[in-house]
């Protein structure tokens, strides 16, 4: 199978192919960030507790942007508490993050900002009549793995620094 597809019961290759070097984690990482539209977002405030939702989001290179109506259980925890993680891709090909929100104003969102998230992710949440609020999250750790052979090496990012 090639190390782009997903596996599945049927199709899973008891063989995996051998765990990618640090560049080539790096790589697939940062494609995967540019290109991917949606995400996992987890986190755990006071008002709400424990919450998982998928959500869009915009990655600059720096720092990821989501948007979710204001009275949402996700924007009431990130607004307690701005720890969150968030995952990207299939179980055989995954990206955590651990971050920091921070929230923003539509008011100081930028035109630029808001038109990129609204092209990127099909979703413009300034025209919508529910209040949305943003959120920049910045990561401090990622890391990512395919398989169990690459689970040594998977931190990618430590203290908001890319390794390599």
């Amino acid at each position: 199978m090639a190390s782009t597809e997903t596996a599945t019961p049927e199709t899973a290759d008891p063989t995996p192919a051998p765990p990618r070097t640090l560049d080539e984690r790096l790589r697939d990482t940062r494609a995967k960030l540019e290109n991917d539209v949606d995400l996992w977002v987890a986190t755990s405030g006071s008002p709400g507790g424990v919450h998982l939702v998928p959500l869009s989001f915009l990655w600059d290179g720096a720092a990821f942007l989501i948007s979710t109506p204001r009275a949402s259980r996700t924007s009431r925890n990130l607004l307690a508490d701005d720890r969150v993680r968030l995952s990207l891709g299939p179980t055989r090909d995954v990206v955590i993050v651990d971050g920091t929100a921070e929230p923003v104003d539509v008011a100081d969102l930028g035109p630029d900002t808001g038109d990129a998230f609204a092209t990127k992710t099909g979703f413009d949440p300034r025209t919508l009549d529910e209040p949305y609020q943003y959120f920049l999250i910045r990561p401090r750790r990622i890391q990512a793995w395919r398989e169990a052979n690459e689970l040594r090496g998977r931190v990618l990012m430590r203290d908001g620094r890319w390794l390599g």
